[in-house]
């Protein structure tokens, strides 16, 4: 059975870095919000279980950035947004049957519980997520902190809803994944570092 490492975060906390560069330390595939909209858009949705994933890589072909936006999800889901998000359901599904990746977001611990994947969730302090979300602006944006503060809790608040909906979980109970990591204040690749050692240890006790 392929090794699967889920990570739920909140935002500016550093979660999808921390994918990234754990994937690159254990040579997994790395799959994210902007990877999986792309490559459930490259398939017909209503051919989902007739067809497979070509060999080629798309997610490799995908710019990828650590940069950031206060993308929020709409209160009510369209046709459209439905569609897409049972596109993704099914490619989690197809991905982690291909073989060893992380994937970030989507509420995929829940929607792939039978892999048993490591499931991880990423929370940093206010201040350190302010400061990881303006390292990252663009040079145009002129956000005061409290500006900044509500746009960081409504995007977290539109992720909890979307896991809610989407998968009946509920989104940063402990409860919920293996491992909860608090990265305010600490270097992202060193944690990678040591999340990949622990991933190592969960993996080589799953039977």
């Amino acid at each position: 059975m392929s090794k699967i490492i889920t990570i739920s975060r909140e935002f500016g906390s550093g979660g999808r870095e921390l994918g990234k560069r754990l994937a690159d330390e254990l040579g997994f595939a790395y799959y994210d919000r902007e990877i999986l909209e792309e490559l459930a858009k490259k398939e017909d949705a209503g051919d989902w279980l007739s067809q497979s994933l070509p060999e080629q890589n798309f997610a490799a072909a995908i710019p990828l950035h650590f940069g950031r936006s206060f993308t929020v999800y709409q209160s009510t889901a369209t046709q459209q947004t439905v569609k897409l998000m049972v596109a993704e359901q099914k490619l989690l599904c197809r991905l982690a049957d291909r073989g060893n990746c992380i994937i970030v977001g989507r509420g995929a611990a829940a929607l792939l519980e039978q892999w048993h994947p490591l499931s991880v969730f990423v929370y940093a302090d206010m201040e350190s997520k302010i400061a990881r979300c303006r390292e990252r602006a663009p040079e145009s944006e002129h956000l005061s902190d409290r500006e900044m503060i509500r746009q960081i809790k409504q995007v977290d608040a539109h992720r909890a809803k979307r896991i809610q909906w989407s998968t009946g979980a509920k989104w940063g109970d402990r409860k919920g994944y293996r491992l909860c990591i608090n990265t305010s204040g600490l270097p992202i690749k060193t944690l990678a570092a040591a999340l990949a050692d622990y991933a190592r240890i969960y993996f080589a006790g799953e039977k």
